[in-house]
């Protein structure tokens, strides 16, 4: 692992090399997006970040197709089920570290280093406190979690070893999504991709090593995430310290001040909520779909991955709308923020279209490589609920957008609402819908587009009565 850090900082090193202070300096306008034409702006930050996050789906759908692949239909569903799980745990400490990254962007962009260093360092505090309470109650509610989800009895036993040792990398989910958020809020988006990719290609290796080599089931697949986890975590927190001296703390920066605090966690605590109540929503739906059997289970999981991975490109476009929206933000550049905007709604929905039609007409084969031919029945559910998603990504293109765009202009509260709205009219007609016999689980893919077009009406009605001055 040493010789891994070891090579990969030697790479970015060579690649970034000053020569003197005054180049390391230059590195502070390096990643300015108040600068240049809007689009090209956006797009070249975006792009690493987009890579990046389709490279660790690919190490979450490697989990996946392996234990589908290797270890049967039960483990797939207990993987899948776990996957829900950890993303709601994940999104909460992603949720502080995205509100802090938009307050360090704004610091950036408005060329304030004092208020930025001060902000790293109660952020760091703040985040690095919530993550080990976080950890502790994991592992204390772990057993609750079988009745809470509803997991049947012939899941649980696999998925409970999963969770047991997915726990362990809670710490370093936190280190990955702060140094990550810290470096793509200054403009450096490619550093993350860099650590990202070494530890998806360290972590499929490892799957099919513990998995298939080492017969360790389900607690296989776990360990190797985690033991990626900690690569990509602990690496990119050593790059930003050695790599980054521009943006260390001295000890004149490490004072709690209450302004300061209040700031940070004005921004990351209504981001994580944000955050945690659309993973909540999808929990919740997660434990309605449980209680259909193993094959919905099965079915949901494989497709929730498809899903994702097909939509992840326009999420992850949306973090770095956020980001460029924030730094001119703070640079009070509302005309580039009008240019940005008018140019994002008309990639986004564009990049939507393409993919709605690919994964409507590549659904069977989609779901075909993660389980076996013969599980018809698995299949054949797993394509109505890509079927009925798939033809809606629009709605879900623009909700991201809209949750940047929030986030960035200082408003998380209104990306509450919208999320309140969208997670909250697709659990409440998950369980009305699918209580109806003559529509049944389909009822649960139906509410999701319902509940991303309910929030995208409201907040750009919302922007339209208050939009930027």
């Amino acid at each position: 692992m040493l010789l891994t850090y070891a090579a990969i900082l030697s790479i970015i090193s060579y690649i970034t090399k000053e020569k003197n202070y005054e180049k390391k300096a230059m590195m502070k306008v390096k990643g300015d997006l108040t600068k240049g034409p809007v689009m090209r702006s956006m797009f070249a930050f975006a792009v690493p970040m987009i890579f990046g996050n389709l490279l660790q789906q690919c190490y979450n759908v490697a989990d996946t197709l392996i234990v589908g692949r290797f270890l049967g239909a039960n483990a797939l569903a207990a993987v899948g089920s776990a996957f829900t799980l950890m993303t709601f745990l994940t999104s909460i400490l992603l949720g502080l570290c995205m509100g802090s990254g938009a307050v360090f962007s704004i610091r950036y962009g408005g060329k304030d280093e004092q208020g930025l260093k001060e902000g790293i360092f109660a952020s760091f505090i703040l985040i690095a406190a919530l993550t080990v309470i976080l950890n502790i109650v994991a592992f204390v509610c772990l057993d609750g979690i079988k009745i809470f989800l509803q997991v049947p009895d012939e899941v649980w036993t696999m998925m409970r070893e999963y969770l047991f040792v997915i726990f362990f990398g809670v710490a370093a989910t936190f280190l990955y999504n702060y140094f990550a958020s810290l470096l793509r809020a200054v403009g450096n988006s490619v550093v993350p991709l860099i650590f990202l990719a070494v530890s998806a290609v360290l972590n499929i290796v490892l799957d099919l090593w513990f998995v298939v080599g080492l017969n360790l089931g389900a607690a296989g697949a776990a360990l190797a995430t985690v033991i990626a986890q900690y690569v990509s975590g602990i690496g990119l927190a050593i790059y930003t310290w050695a790599g980054c001296p521009w943006l260390r703390v001295s000890k004149k920066h490490c004072r709690l001040k209450k302004s300061c605090l209040k700031e940070i966690a004005g921004f990351s605590v209504l981001t994580c909520i944000q955050q945690s109540v659309m993973n909540l929503g999808i929990l919740m739906v997660q434990g309605l779909v449980n209680s259909f059997g193993a094959s919905v289970m099965a079915a949901f999981a494989a497709a929730v991955k498809i899903d994702a991975f097909a939509y992840m490109p326009v999420q992850d476009f949306g973090n770095a709308f956020s980001t460029f929206i924030a730094q001119n933000y703070g640079a009070k550049k509302k005309d580039r923020i009008r240019a940005g905007l008018k140019g994002a709604v008309a990639a986004a929905v564009i990049f939507c279209i393409i993919i709605s039609a690919a994964v409507w007409l590549f659904a069977e084969p989609l779901m075909g490589l993660f389980i076996d031919s013969s599980e018809t029945e698995i299949i054949r559910e797993g394509v109505l609920y890509l079927h009925i998603e798939g033809a809606f990504y629009c709605g879900i293109g623009c909700l991201f957008l809209l949750y940047g765009l929030y986030r960035a202009l200082g408003k998380p509260g209104m990306s509450v609402v919208l999320t309140v709205i969208s997670l909250g009219t697709r659990v409440a007609l998950a369980y009305i819908l699918s209580a109806i016999p003559a529509v049944g689980v389909a009822g649960i893919w139906w509410s999701v587009p319902i509940g991303w077009f309910l929030a995208d009406v409201t907040g750009l009605l919302y922007y339209r009565l208050k939009p930027v001055r």
